[in-house]
């Protein structure tokens, strides 16, 4: 799948170990105020269990898939769907980007692609998007994708010992038809 900037998306591979770690390991201070796996011990095997655990996982129900840049390969984040609910036809979709690549859309574009991907190949009706109520950035990518903010859900995340409340987003297929907020 290819986004915008000549970046594409594709499932994790086994030697995406070592570009995982470099990725998370320079984004630790961005992202682990709200993804608590993004910690500062993240080590090499953390990575390689993630990766493995993800090879595993693919369809059974999680679809992870690695943000690249198209021409050099280099790992830029992720996006994925989760928490799949078959009954009702709706999952979770979260992403991060890498600190060096922020900020020029890569988030953004992924989310609707991936969306694309949920609602066309898996069928699915609704998207949630799960964001901490103080991840501003966060909230922004949601919006610019087109996703609707729905409220508060309070104490929905823990992070550590801590629960934290967070802002619901939907999309639904016809939110893709719509222009997204500029980037």
């Amino acid at each position: 799948m290819t986004l915008p900037l000549s970046t594409a998306l594709r499932p994790y591979q086994a030697d995406d170990v070592v570009p995982l770690y470099e990725a998370a390991s320079e984004s630790i201070d961005d992202i682990y105020p709200w993804m608590p796996w993004c910690h500062p011990g993240y080590s090499l095997e953390d990575s390689r269990s993630w990766i493995l655990s993800r090879l595993d996982a693919w369809g059974q129900p999680d679809y992870d898939f690695v943000i690249a840049e198209q021409a050099t390969g280099r790992f830029l984040g992720a996006v994925g769907i989760n928490q799949l609910n078959q009954v009702h036809d709706f999952a979770n979709l979260g992403y991060w980007v890498r600190s060096s690549a922020t900020g020029h859309g890569i988030a953004v574009a992924a989310v609707r692609l991936c969306a694309r991907f949920g609602f066309e190949e898996l069928k699915l009706h609704r998207l949630e998007i799960v964001v901490d109520v103080d991840n501003r950035r966060s909230q922004r990518v949601a919006e610019k994708a087109g996703a609707t903010r729905e409220g508060v859900a309070r104490h929905r995340c823990k992070h550590g010992s801590a629960w934290r409340d967070a802002v619901m987003f939907s999309l639904l297929p016809t939110d893709l038809g719509r222009t997204p907020t500029p980037v």
